[in-house]
């Protein structure tokens, strides 16, 4: 069910000393630097080469400071779950435009988790 760890997110006071933090002090490269919608600024950034993002979050963002990991099929992992009785903070998976579906959870020790569905870009959906 479980692919990969895509990325992890950290609780971040200012995300544009973050940013700089990040890439002119550590030396990662931004992946990703957009408002998802109004409010919710999603920065993105990761060392060279590394499959394993790191978000910085501001700690009111509406986005969850969670681990995020990659799965093949985001509706089976949420049926599995769910059944599994894991309190799912998402009742159904969240579709955005342009986006993987996917949602979130908790795991027992209270730590955000959530899953994206990875694809094949060149296959058909």
């Amino acid at each position: 069910m479980t692919t990969r760890v895509l990325s992890e997110s950290v609780p971040v006071s200012d995300q544009n000393a973050a940013l700089r933090f990040y890439t002119e002090v550590l030396g990662c490269d931004l992946r990703t630097d957009v408002q998802l919608w109004p409010g919710a600024r999603m920065v993105e950034v990761a060392p060279p080469g590394s499959s394993v993002s790191v978000v910085l979050l501001p700690p009111d963002s509406q986005i969850p400071v969670a681990i995020r990991l990659g799965t093949s099929d985001a509706r089976r992992a949420h049926d599995t779950l769910r059944d599994a009785g894991v309190t799912l903070h998402d009742a159904e998976l969240v579709l955005m435009d342009g986006v993987p579906a996917m949602f979130s959870f908790t795991d027992p020790d209270g730590n955000g988790v959530v899953y994206m569905e990875e694809y094949d870009p060149r296959e058909p959906r």
